[in-house]
């Protein structure tokens, strides 16, 4: 059966070719969504193009862990802590990730939460999103970029 995707699908593709072909320095790209496994191949060839590449949501609980911090309850792909691991050694210092979040005893809208540093989840409990000081950090760094790409696209 054959597959076709709509305009807004071939906008979003065609814009973000553009914006990696040829990238304005410094670049910085965000990058978050829930599993490391689905997106190496992105990773790695993002590496080759950008200046710093942000890692947020679920995803960044796997490089977490990677480094070695207790992520609790949190979303961790366990069988790609080696390639994080990789990514990381590759990346060096061009790769960032959260150093705070909010975390929760449960995901509920009703769950108790708190903010905590990411090496300091509470027993139980899972991470759900940057915080404050991750904010600021991330903040930073897409001031003085020329061009970013992920959440809220700027060309």
């Amino acid at each position: 059966m054959p597959a076709v995707s709509g305009f807004l699908i071939e906008q979003e593709l065609e814009y973000l070719g553009r914006a990696t072909d040829n990238p304005a320095h410094p670049c910085v790209v965000i990058l978050g969504g829930a599993k490391v496994s689905d997106k190496i191949a992105v990773i790695e060839n993002l590496l080759t193009r950008c200046d710093t590449l942000i890692i947020g949501g679920g995803m960044a609980n796997t490089f977490l862990a990677a480094k070695g911090y207790n992520m609790q309850e949190s979303l961790v792909e366990a069988g790609s802590l080696e390639t994080a691991k990789a990514i990381m050694a590759k990346a060096g210092d061009r790769l960032m990730l959260p150093v705070d979040a909010v975390a929760a005893d449960k995901f509920d809208a009703e769950a108790a939460s708190q903010v905590v540093d990411v090496d300091r989840v509470p027993t139980g409990w899972r991470v759900l999103d940057i915080r404050p000081r991750s904010i600021a950090l991330f903040g930073e760094v897409l001031k003085s970029a020329k061009r970013w790409c992920g959440t809220g696209l700027r060309a």
